[in-house]
């Protein structure tokens, strides 16, 4: 994939509701192989190295997919594009950045960006139970604010475009009689 061309990228959290780049096209899209899953501890954006918070992650399940938004940054921004996504996204190495097929909700495949959690660095923490998911995100803040903010926002943004996610739902709900 040449970058200079253009190129799609794959939102499944914050860069649904919080992409903070230029784009021409925006569409629901889902990735095969993958779930949308809090499996990546945060010390950077939604807890710190002493109190950590959780961020989502594509986390590798055979079988599995998760549905999204697939962002076309045309060429005339897209090395700036891509210098920030690497900026914004492998702060801490936890994520890979991979091309990989989408499928588009008409049922056109593309090649898009994706970050991917890296399941051998430290910060990966998948397979924690939703109880305990809930507790932590109750809890933590970074320097992009308090976690509960980025459940409730990536929550709610998967069903003002109508894929709603049991799990975020779950936890949104959770996380709400926690901090009552």
């Amino acid at each position: 994939m040449n970058i200079t061309d253009g190129f799609w990228v794959f939102g499944y959290g914050s860069l649904m509701w919080q992409p903070e780049f230029d784009f021409t096209e925006r569409q629901i899209a889902r990735i095969f192989g993958f779930n949308r899953s809090f499996c990546m501890w945060s010390i950077h954006h939604r807890g710190t190295v002493d109190n950590p918070g959780l961020v989502l992650a594509l986390d590798a399940l055979e079988g599995a997919f998760c549905d999204g938004v697939a962002f076309f940054v045309p060429p005339e921004t897209a090395r700036v594009t891509i210098d920030y996504l690497r900026e914004r996204e492998l702060i801490s190495s936890a994520y890979l950045e991979k091309i990989h097929p989408v499928t588009l909700r008409a049922g056109r495949v593309i090649e898009c960006v994706a970050y991917m959690i890296d399941p051998d660095h430290e910060q990966y923490c998948g397979g924690m139970a939703l109880e305990e998911q809930a507790q932590v995100i109750a809890k933590a803040v970074g320097g992009r604010g308090p976690n509960f903010e980025y459940l409730y926002h990536t929550a709610e943004h998967l069903a003002k475009i109508g894929l709603r996610d049991q799990d975020l739902d779950w936890l949104a709900d959770r996380v709400r009689t926690l901090s009552a």
